[in-house]
């Protein structure tokens, strides 16, 4: 799948939050929380159809993502660590990491985590 733009994520999140819904409604919502007018909607839904993020029904053109939010969040990150960290799964993490103040809690959590990775 291609790139989604923070446009294409932005109608992205309703579809992913309450489910498949009118392009109708998708513009109403993204009018009183974007300041979109209808248009700018459709286009952006047009967009992400050709992507084949999203599947458009009839009867009243209803929008339903055909991609998990999981989905996009692991190719982004992929694309960021191939990007910035060439590929390197460590140096992305350290970098990350060495600006944070972890509580214990997301210390521990992180440490499950690896945990569970080495599970596996």
């Amino acid at each position: 799948m291609d790139k989604l733009y923070d446009s294409e994520l932005k109608v992205m999140e309703p579809l992913w939050e309450d489910g498949p819904q009118t392009a109708g409604a998708l513009a109403k919502r993204l009018g009183e929380s974007c300041g979109w007018n209808r248009n700018t909607t459709y286009t952006v839904i047009k967009k992400l159809i050709d992507k084949g993020a999203v599947d458009r029904s009839d009867p009243g053109f209803v929008c339903a993502p055909l991609v998990t939010r999981q989905e996009v969040q692991r190719q982004e990150t992929d694309s960021l660590i191939t990007r910035l960290f060439g590929g390197s799964k460590t140096q992305f993490l350290s970098a990350f990491l060495s600006e944070k103040d972890l509580t214990p809690a997301e210390a521990a959590q992180l440490r499950d985590l690896i945990d569970q990775l080495e599970a596996r």
